[in-house]
């Protein structure tokens, strides 16, 4: 799941437009197309591309709604991932499922301390260009190249990666906050794993839904899915998210199914968000399956019925994206302004 954004034409999301610039390739040799893309950035198989929304950020024309939701500023947030294979085929998503082959007898691992050096080189390097550009205050710029936050979701599934949880504490050792993307078929890799903050894709209420939409090429995904439920309940440190991609005339129905799946897990937060028609979907959905923002929050709202103490719906239109919270104090603490966090920024701190 990539959150990366450009402004979209026909009023599509910034968030998803820039989505399909990395899935355009065809299959060489068995790996996934996108490492070949140029809009992808690899150092073996560690991954980065430049967000739409970090770009937007260094020129003052808006922040991802992780910024809005949970205290992420955008131009400092660096996308990767440590594996770009995956072991679904969603429906909705916007890269290319040709070559997304999930083996990985053939992968020699670089270890945590390798990642993380390969992701800031990778993401200082897609934003060196920046550094020329009239509209970017050099103090921004000097920001982001001093990266504060990783989401860990550019593509792939990022618990195929032996050491994620040794990665997730390698990040956080240099100051670096950790937003992880998972589909929640690993739950024994997610149970070791405490990130900032930990997001799980539910993109279907019950079993036949699940089949259809995520096409998952294991047959106990399902259970697994379940059974991160059960991991992400007892995570007490760790912030914890679901996800939904929503699409119309797919998996936008029994918002009490949804609900009753959701509450397994016990998660501080809830997020449904618009599929957009982009990239390799185009292929396989309509553009009607789209739906509108109104039609997000709508569905949220049918939700939040059946979710007792989730008092909050928030909505982010630039974004298609509703959040269901318990409080509206939905930012991560150690992001508040004049956190020690940033006291101890290597930019700002004085």
């Amino acid at each position: 799941m990539s959150d990366s954004a450009n402004p979209g034409a026909d009023g599509a999301s910034a968030d998803a437009t820039a989505e399909a610039d990395g899935g355009d390739g065809d299959g060489d040799g068995g790996g996934p197309a996108q490492v070949s893309s140029p809009d992808y950035h690899s150092e073996n198989h560690t991954a980065a591309q430049t967000c739409g929304w970090t770009a937007n950020a260094m020129r003052g024309e808006g922040k991802c709604y992780k910024n809005i939701f949970y205290g992420i500023e955008s131009h400092r947030c660096i996308q990767m991932t440590p594996v770009v294979r995956c072991n679904e085929r969603c429906v909705f998503c916007w890269r290319d499922h040709k070559g997304h082959s999930y083996e990985m007898d053939d992968v020699q691992w670089d270890d945590p301390e390798e990642v993380v050096d390969a992701s800031i080189k990778l993401q200082k390097k897609l934003l060196s260009g920046f550094g020329g550009n009239e509209e970017v205050p050099r103090e921004v710029f000097d920001q982001a190249m001093e990266p504060r936050h990783v989401a860990i979701s550019l593509d792939g599934e990022p618990t195929l990666y032996p050491y994620l949880p040794e990665l997730i504490e390698a990040f956080h050792d240099r100051d670096i906050t950790t937003f992880l993307v998972s589909n929640g078929t690993r739950p024994e890799m997610l149970r070791d794993c405490d990130p900032t903050q930990l997001y799980v894709s539910v993109d279907a209420p019950e079993r036949h839904t699940f089949d259809q939409v995520v096409g998952a090429m294991e047959d106990d995904a399902w259970e697994k899915l379940l059974e991160t439920m059960e991991v992400l309940a007892d995570k007490d440190e760790t912030r914890t998210v679901l996800r939904t991609t929503l699409v119309k005339g797919e998996n936008m129905h029994n918002p009490d199914w949804y609900a009753g799946f959701y509450q397994q897990a016990d998660p501080d937060f809830i997020e449904l968000k618009a599929y957009m028609h982009v990239g390799h979907s185009r292929g396989r959905l309509d553009r009607s399956a789209m739906p509108e923002h109104e039609e997000v929050i709508e569905f949220a709202e049918e939700i939040q019925e059946y979710m007792p103490g989730f008092d909050e719906v928030m909505g982010v239109p630039a974004s298609r994206v509703a959040l269901l919270s318990k409080t509206n104090d939905t930012w991560v603490p150690k992001l508040q302004k004049g956190s020690e966090f940033w006291e101890r920024d290597p930019v700002t701190g004085d």
